[in-house]
């Protein structure tokens, strides 16, 4: 059998066709998932790139990796400690590794080792092919090396291609002479009306409508698809526009290698995989471009998988996480593992073969890159509570009902108190499990805590309150003062 796997970062689900957008950003995902099993309710556990990946690769959970932000230690896979071998379990048993183990070739697309110094991610690929753009290329730089590989080994049998592309990740990329196909489109779903908007205007906190880029209201040359701030609803229309380029460009380039294999008559006996690492706010909880949170637009990513005798036109609606994928692999390659390895997912192996429900009464979501919060989504709700804020002016528990509410504008969790403590309960049942199963004993979202805060946030209070002083958004500055003394405080 022959696999592709393609890794499109940044990719909201309910931005493709086949899970129901009206503008037609995907026909080529679309048209996959329509001949294999696509999955409604998947989750990134770890949120975002780099957690997102680790937790994928290992079948673990960042709370036992050790990965669940973007710098200190936060950032690095836990050593195994005193019962190491020769060679680590984690890279002896890692997604990609089960292919090899299986008898697999194995190779990679991707920069995104480089761009975190996540070099785990590369244990059990025999070939690595590193554009160079650090996660700053554009699909036309990535696809030439996939089609070249695939004229090269494409009918050899027993491989697996990872292609990796970033063109939804921010700074949104998209050639200029892409142009705009959205231009006289009305937006896919416009819920962002005037009052919205004017509160997102008075909205607190980095990447929100006054400052795409974070901290700052510029913009970059390099990048006029990322203007450096919204001042209007045409500027949002705009600028979700060239989001939706995004995807609608990897998606042509996508399409471009499933008609490489269709020319070089492989395509029926390849299995493909296609996925995300995390979502992005547009617009929910007032934060744009980032993927920043712990909530349904960062977390919710799509899942297709069209699978060499498996099910076709399959819509699976059960709760799973992407570490569910490690010990379906595993299960489909036969089950090897090396020493006992212990993995945290659930394997949906059935799924893909007979259609069955192998799914998870609930998920727990962590975010401690931009904000340091834990969530539990179930049912039609997601409850989050917030440790740091990331500068936000966020309470410390939310509550959505996102099945009627997707873009999270009311927190019901003050009408809601029992479903709260249902949230609650998820995550602190979680925690105990993780714990007890952990070789450490200490939650990594406290050591992001005690290590200052979020990695991209951390350090910036006392400029960004300077920034709002005299603004419309000047009534922050004391609440800000208030939520986040600590990190005014005297080191």
């Amino acid at each position: 059998m022959r696999v592709i796997f393609f890794d499109i970062d940044t990719l909201r689900p309910d931005h493709l066709g086949c899970y129901g957008y009206k503008r037609n950003t995907s026909p080529n995902i679309d048209s996959v998932a329509s001949e294999g099993i696509r999955f409604d309710n998947y989750y990134c556990p770890n949120a975002p790139c780099l957690p997102s990946r680790a937790s994928l690769i290992t079948g673990q959970f960042g709370i036992r990796t050790g990965i669940v932000g973007h710098g200190g230690t936060a950032a690095d896979l836990r050593p195994q400690g005193v019962s190491r071998g020769f060679t680590d379990l984690y890279s002896e048993n890692s997604l990609f590794m089960q292919f090899r183990h299986a008898g697999y070739h194995t190779a990679s697309i991707s920069t995104f080792a480089e761009r975190h110094s996540a070099w785990w991610f590369n244990a059990g690929f025999k070939e690595i092919y590193n554009v160079g753009g650090r996660g700053n290329e554009i699909a036309a730089e990535v696809t030439p090396a996939a089609l070249d590989w695939l004229d090269r080994n494409g009918t050899e049998d027993n491989w697996i291609l990872h292609v990796h592309y970033w063109d939804p990740h921010t700074p949104y990329r998209t050639p200029a002479d892409f142009g705009n196909p959205f231009h006289d489109q009305p937006l896919g779903d416009d819920w962002i009306i005037d009052d919205i908007f004017e509160e997102h205007l008075l909205h607190v906190g980095p990447h929100g409508a006054n400052e795409i880029g974070m901290w700052t209201d510029k913009s970059s040359d390099l990048y006029p698809r990322h203007p450096g701030k919204l001042e209007n609803r045409g500027d949002v229309k705009n600028f979700i526009d060239n989001y939706d380029c995004g995807i609608k460009y990897t998606d042509d380039n996508v399409g471009m290698i499933l008609d490489k294999l269709r020319s070089i008559g492989i395509y029926d006996d390849t299995s493909i995989i296609i996925t995300s690492d995390h979502g992005e706010n547009m617009g929910e909880l007032g934060i744009y471009a980032e993927h920043g949170t712990a909530d349904e637009a960062t977390c919710h990513i799509p899942m297709i998988i069209k699978w060499k005798n498996g099910v076709s036109g399959h819509v699976d609606s059960g709760f799973h996480s992407n570490v569910d994928l490690y010990p379906t692999i595993r299960e489909l390659l036969g089950g090897y593992n090396v020493g006992k390895y212990e993995y945290d997912g659930l394997s949906y192996a059935d799924t893909i073969t007979k259609g069955a429900d192998c799914s998870q009464p609930n998920v727990v979501l962590t975010q401690c890159a931009h904000v340091c919060q834990r969530s539990a989504r179930f049912s039609d709700y997601i409850y989050i509570r917030t440790i740091h804020g990331g500068y936000h002016l966020m309470p410390k528990e939310m509550l959505f009902n996102v099945t009627e509410d997707p873009h999270e504008l009311l927190n019901i969790a003050e009408s809601e108190p029992e479903l709260c403590s249902t949230g609650a309960k998820i995550i602190l049942d979680w925690e105990n499990e993780m714990m007890t199963k952990s070789l450490y004993d200490t939650d990594p979202m406290w050591t992001v805590m005690r290590q200052g805060g979020p990695e991209h946030c951390r350090g910036q209070l006392e400029k960004y309150i300077e920034r709002i002083k005299g603004t419309s958004r000047d009534y922050g500055v004391e609440l800000l003062k208030k939520q986040y003394y600590r990190d005014l405080a005297p080191k």
